[in-house]
């Protein structure tokens, strides 16, 4: 199961996020539920790193990434990461067994 955990201030902005976890539908290399998150979400930390040109703390490892912005969110950081929040609860509607997402504030 790959399970997501989105973290939140106390103003509601998505501050970081952390992904666990393998979906594990299909053999490695080819599990369409697995490369669809990493998809998502490898594309929000580009976007926001190379794109914004913000700053991040990021940990990468098999089958974990963890990304937390450096500085408080703004109104850019917030559409990339909302919006890959939205693909990420679609590909979790469709494969409810295989990715479960959480919210945590701070």
């Amino acid at each position: 199961m790959i399970k997501i955990v989105v973290t939140r201030n106390g103003s509601g902005e998505i501050t970081g996020f952390s992904v666990n976890g393998h979906a594990n539908t299909a053999p490695h290399g080819h599990d369409i539920v697995c490369a669809g998150v990493a998809a998502l979400t490898q594309t929000a930390v580009l976007g926001i790193e190379r794109y914004l040109s913000r700053e991040i703390s990021l940990n990468i490892a098999e089958g974990k990434l963890v990304m937390e912005l450096s500085a408080a969110p703004d109104a850019l950081t917030g559409a990339v990461l909302e919006t890959m929040l939205l693909g990420l609860a679609e590909i979790a509607q469709i494969s409810p067994n295989n990715v479960r997402i959480s919210e945590h504030r701070r």
